[in-house]
Formats: C-alpha cells, sequence, structure tokens
C-alpha cells in the first residue's frame, strides 16, 4: 500500500532558526561593540595629548591633579595612555578589556560630578550632566560587551 507524501515544513520554510538569527545577531553586536571600544578610547587616549576634540582639562575636576601634584595637562596625558591601553585591551581580549573601559567610564563620570560648576545652568541646561548621561550609556554598552564577550571571547568560540 502507498504511503501518504510527507513534506518537512521546517526545510522548506524560507526563514532560518530563529536560533541561528539569533546567534548571528548577538555575534554582529558584539563586533560593533568591540570595533567602538576599541577606536573610541584609542582616539579619545590620542587626542589628550593634542586638544582636538575637546580642550579635556575643562572636564576634570582639579581635586585629582592637586592630590597627586601634577598640572592638569599632565594627569590628562596619562589619563590618555590608561584610555590607549584600555583600548588595545578590547582588541586583544574583550573578554577583560571591556570591563575595564566599563569602570573607567564609570570613573569620568564620578570625576564629572566633581567638576566645580556642573550643576550651574548654562545656555539653558546643566553643561556635565549630560555628558555624564552619555557616558553611562558608552559605560552599559561597554558592559554588555565583557557581557558578549563571556561566549564570543574564547577559542573555538561559535562564529555565527
Amino acid at each position: 500500500m502507498a504511503q501518504p507524501l510527507r513534506i518537512d515544513d521546517t526545510a522548506m520554510s524560507p526563514l532560518p532558526d530563529a536560533s541561528v538569527v539569533s546567534d548571528r545577531a548577538a555575534y554582529q553586536a558584539f563586533q560593533m561593540l568591540r570595533f567602538g571600544f576599541v577606536v573610541a578610547p584609542i582616539v579619545a587616549g590620542i587626542d589628550k595629548f593634542f586638544d582636538y576634540l575637546a580642550t579635556w582639562t575643562a572636564y576634570l575636576a582639579p581635586v585629582f591633579p592637586t592630590l597627586l601634584h601634577v598640572s592638569a595637562e599632565t594627569f590628562m596625558r596619562a589619563v590618555g595612555v590608561i584610555e590607549i591601553i584600555a583600548g588595545l585591551i578590547v582588541a586583544v581580549k574583550p573578554r577583560i578589556g571591556a570591563w575595564i573601559v566599563g569602570f573607567w567610564l564609570c570613573g569620568i563620570i564620578v570625576n564629572l560630578l566633581m567638576v566645580p560648576g556642573i550643576f550651574n545652568q548654562h545656555a539653558g541646561h546643566t553643561w556635565g550632566l549630560d555628558l555624564a548621561l552619555r557616558d553611562l550609556g558608552l559605560a552599559i554598552g561597554a558592559f554588555a560587551l565583557g557581557t558578549l564577550s563571556r561566549i564570543y571571547d574564547r577559542p573555538n568560540a561559535a562564529r555565527a
């Protein structure tokens, strides 16, 4: 007796398996975050020597150079070196570097909140609070990279 024809609906589906799509999207997010947290700290770190993007000492709470008995410029150059190293660590070992960058950004937020006059109104807004909020978003992104690195920053990690 003839058997009825069976069609495997999953084989004919034009949509890929949701878990494959999810894995691919997570890996793409990991790669985008990794790229961003390599480039941004290195560029910002290099600029601490040139002040092309910003006058970095304007965002520095004076208590820190005073405690270390150095000029604000010297302090910011040291910050630049640390940022460059952090970006390079993200490039080589994002599982570690992402957390370094995330906590560094939290330190920047604390610094910004200690800058004299940060809570004063200027041109309709408090100038430093928006930077602190931006850095909070960046820190969350760095921590997300650190979390994704648990999956994708290992030998023989599955690449979607």
